[in-house]
């Protein structure tokens, strides 16, 4: 295991001792399940009125946690708490918050199986998608502290002013807001909770965290992690409940001074108008999906492309933001690529994820269940289904939200080309050029991510000429995802970001920063 550095790109061949701890703590986690978890406020836990359940999509029996339903009383109390804690933890010298944030870091990864397992059960990951998530959100708070630690605290010393007389000093440095508001979707509820909280805290901001409600016992798995490292109290605050009343309430709350939203376009869009629209503009960091393409020419290496494509389609069961969920091939090898394709969807392992031989879980819950059933019928009409198109309901499976990995053709103006679904289907369409499918590639409000498969002398113009914030060539491993802090910075173009900076980059961490420049004259 020392020698062994998980990662999305590594997780393919991981040792033995790895599912072994895996495996024990799941028994652990399984033992402890139906607890009631509270919110975090001011560094004191607060239950509800009222609870909601969380259940597992992969067996609706099993209840994994009970949490309040949080309400706008709530959240108030929440950013006052968070404001309050704000003049001490920005005046905090910027190393004594990195090694609080660092400890943190640490406490992710000595718990890393424990709550990969929580999270597996909880979101329908498999055992390694679930251990990649965990290990990825220390390694983001570790990046953000590096990256506070290799700028010096984004201090420097200017030029003074040629004055006769007089001795001018100058300098400028970045300044944390106040109270930042982190929303996480479901689908990464602890890499995209963990990773803005770092960046915000590191900083020098406070925060108030509110994760999916799906995913409630995710989020509160993740403060747990921050709390025990030694935040002072409120300088992060938890809470659970709906996005009509909780979510909304954050984001309208005149307190709130920036805000890490991650989820759909339609309600990203809608916070970053709300934030342009102020007394003043605030800083919106919004993530909002994509529609993400693969491209194969006729020089490809189709095993691996169709190895890619599996890969970036169904991984998670399609609902990443960064899913394959179109095809561009040239027609030469359209035939063949779709064959393996199908044979390769067939052949996919579906059921509990916990269970080592199963490849994929479930969709998230009954909602994401019924828009599959709706596409694929939809999509047979229209179209042809070439693999899956079915939801799985035999013997255990029953009890879950399974449903079979899909592959399909449809006419080049069919609305699943453009549509984001997050679900596992994949369609496949033949061009006649690499120009054309780079046309079609770029023909979408989003730019996430995006794949090539060709020859050597094809890849510049795919870079140069794609419109999407992360790009992959001829890579196996994922078509269109697996990016990892260090190796690949994650985040989108067009409707698919607000900022235009990565996730896990360079250029991400002073988004939670303003700048002043200041002058001393003795």
């Amino acid at each position: 295991m020392t020698a062994f550095k998980l990662t999305y790109s590594t997780m393919f061949n991981p040792p033995e001792a790895l599912h072994e701890r895996f495996e024990a703590a799941l028994a652990r986690v399984k033992g402890a399940l139906g607890r009631e978890v509270p919110m975090w406020i001011g560094g004191r836990p607060r239950g509800g009125a009222e609870w909601f359940e969380v259940r597992s999509p992969i067996d609706r029996d099993w209840l994994l946690a009970r949490f309040p339903r949080g309400s706008a009383t709530d959240v108030g109390d929440a950013v006052a708490a968070a404001q309050a804690a704000f003049p001490a933890w920005s005046r905090t010298p910027w190393q004594e918050r990195v090694a609080v944030l660092r400890r943190a870091g640490r406490l992710i990864e000595e718990r890393v199986y424990d709550i990969a397992a929580a999270v597996a059960l909880e979101v329908g990951k498999n055992r390694m998608e679930s251990l990649g998530e965990v290990q990825e959100t220390a390694d983001l708070v570790y990046w953000y502290c590096d990256q506070m630690e290799a700028n010096a605290g984004f201090a420097k010393r200017l030029p003074d002013d040629p004055l006769e007389g007089y001795t001018s000093r100058n300098r400028t440095l970045l300044k944390p807001h106040g109270v930042w508001a982190v929303i996480a979707p479901f689908n990464f509820p602890f890499a995209l909770a963990g990773g803005p909280i770092g960046a915000a805290l590191a900083a020098g901001n406070t925060a108030v965290f509110k994760v999916a409600t799906d995913t409630a016992w995710s989020g509160a798995l993740l403060a747990d992690c921050f709390r025990d490292a030694g935040l002072p109290d409120g300088v992060l605050n938890y809470v659970t409940g709906g996005g009509a009343t909780v979510g909304d309430a954050l984001v309208r709350h005149p307190a709130i001074a920036g805000v890490t939203f991650t989820g759909s376009y339609e309600v990203g869009m809608a916070i970053y108008r709300a934030f342009a629209q102020g007394p003043w503009p605030r800083p919106c960091i919004a993530e909002m999906g994509g529609k993400n393409a693969a491209i194969v020419t006729r020089r490809a290496d189709l095993e691996r492309a169709a190895t890619g494509i599996t890969r970036s389609a169904f991984g998670l069961q399609g609902q990443k933001c960064s899913a394959c969920s179109r095809v561009y091939v040239e027609r030469p090898v359209a035939e063949a690529l779709r064959g393996k394709l199908a044979a390769a969807a067939r052949a996919i392992k579906v059921g509990d994820p916990t269970e080592r031989g199963n490849w994929m879980g479930p969709v998230i819950n009954a909602a994401a269940y019924a828009r599959y059933e709706k596409c694929v019928a939809n999509l047979a009409r229209h179209g042809e289904i070439l693999a899956g198109g079915e939801q799985l309901r035999d013997g255990v499976l029953a009890k879950g939200y399974f449903v079979a990995p899909t592959v399909g053709v449809a006419p080049r103006d069919y609305s699943l080309w453009r549509e984001e679904k997050f679900i596992p289907l994949v369609l496949v369409g033949e061009v006649d050029s690499l120009e054309e499918a780079l046309a079609l590639a770029n023909a979408s409000d989003y730019g996430l991510t995006a794949g090539f498969y060709g020859g050597a002398d094809e890849i510049d113009r795919f870079l140069d000429r794609i419109e999407a914030g992360v790009t992959y060539v001829n890579r196996p491993q994922g078509a269109t995802t697996g990016a990892w802090p260090g190796y690949q910075p994650f985040g989108g173009w067009k409707g698919s970001g607000t900022t235009g900076k990565a996730i896990g980059s360079f250029w991400y961490l002073p988004q939670y920063l303003r700048e002043q420049s200041q002058t001393v004259v003795e």
